[in-house]
């Protein structure tokens, strides 16, 4: 399966996560839902986040140029909100998952399926 089969099928098609992303922890673009325009600064500051959390926590995070405001971090994965959306972040071995949900969808919905794809993959050595 192709990494862009992974954003359509396993996260957006779900119906619980409205854009999606892959990342190597290089900071490389996998794949990404169409629109979906995170920079590889914003990128590269996010696979960071998961080594030290400060710079996040204080200052949040910025993708498409919207800050989204730190939530937590539970083990191998980052929340953040803005108003009624917000994101999950999850790494894998090899990348960075992201997740995107909008005020129709549920932070926990979007969780689950972003860290239920990580585990996945990281089943398969990714």
């Amino acid at each position: 399966m192709s990494w862009q089969a992974y954003v359509d099928n396993n996260l957006v098609a779900t119906g619980k996560v409205t854009k999606g992303a892959i990342f190597g922890l290089d900071g490389s673009l996998w794949a990404t839902t169409p629109g979906f325009a995170i920079s590889g600064a914003e990128a590269k500051k996010l696979i960071a986040a998961f080594e030290d959390v400060s710079d996040v926590a204080a200052n949040g995070i910025f993708l498409e140029g919207v800050k989204f405001f730190f939530l937590r971090n539970p083990e191998n994965s980052i929340y953040a909100r803005n108003g009624a959306t917000g994101i999950t972040v999850t790494k894998t071995g090899q990348a960075i998952i992201v997740g995107y949900y909008n005020e129709n969808q549920q932070a926990g919905d979007c969780n689950n399926v972003v860290e239920g794809l990580a585990t996945y993959l990281i089943g398969h050595g990714y």
